[in-house]
């Protein structure tokens, strides 16, 4: 008697054990109804009572949206293309909310991404990723929550624009940069002129100065050239004088 009793604990013992992995958290129903969340590690069944409804992996999953042809607030037809990073945060109601959160996840993901697209502009898309991304998300983990499935971030690849209007934005930006180079030559240029303007006035009430900065322009010009530079003796005389005679009151 006591042999076949053993055997019989053995097989429910066999029958009973579970294991369940780091990440995973087994659902258990008993006679259909909720009882646990069973994991990680070993944990027991009763036979024929206890099922393992459904095994939740709660690993961060990423799911790749696209929207092809939205419109943007602007009425512009782009394509973009997004990476959603979520995470299954409650088993229990991601199994019982729910019937299949994997699609479920996908099309909130997919609804939200145009809904994004249709209330923003296309400079926005185009210059704020970040701040689409973040909104993206939280429009996305506000859907999913009920259902115990947070939303950790979103990432935009991509936002593709029709040809003509790349062609457009281009030539707008070369425009833009022509124009801020012009800009830039004319300030430069009037910076140029000012200096100038003061160092003749300085020159005007110092020929001595004018003198010999005439004499250094010379000496710059021909000093890598080796050849011998003739100064006028009225050029001379008249630049000693000028540093002889007094300063002026």
């Amino acid at each position: 008697m006591l042999p076949i009793l053993v055997f019989f604990v053995i097989v429910f013992l066999f029958a009973s054990l579970r294991v369940a992995s780091e990440w995973s958290r087994a659902v258990v129903l008993r006679l259909g109804r909720f009882q646990a969340v069973r994991g990680p590690g070993v944990y027991l069944l009763i036979p024929f009572i206890d099922r393992v409804a459904m095994r939740i992996d709660l690993r961060i999953q990423t799911n790749s949206i696209t929207a092809e042809q939205a419109l943007t607030k602007d009425t512009v037809a782009v394509g973009v293309d997004a990476i959603v990073f979520w995470q299954v945060e409650d088993p229990k109601r991601a199994a019982i909310e729910i019937a299949d959160y994997r699609q479920a996840i996908e099309r909130v993901a997919q609804t939200s991404l145009r809904e994004m697209i249709g209330a923003s502009d296309l400079a926005r898309l185009l210059s704020d990723r970040r701040a689409a991304d973040e909104q993206l998300r939280i429009t996305i983990t506000e859907k999913t929550a009920s259902w115990g499935i947070v939303v950790r971030s979103v990432e935009i690849r991509d936002v593709v624009i029709p040809a003509e209007l790349q062609d457009a934005m281009s030539r707008q930006a070369q425009a833009e940069r022509e124009r801020h180079a012009r800009v830039t030559l004319a300030s430069a240029e009037t910076e140029i002129a000012a200096q100038v303007l003061a160092a003749a006035k300085l020159y005007a009430s110092h020929p001595a100065a004018f003198q010999l900065r005439q004499m250094n322009l010379l000496y710059e010009m021909n000093k890598d050239r080796g050849a011998t530079i003739l100064v006028p003796t009225d050029m001379v005389s008249a630049l000693a004088s000028a540093l002889k005679a007094p300063p002026s009151a």
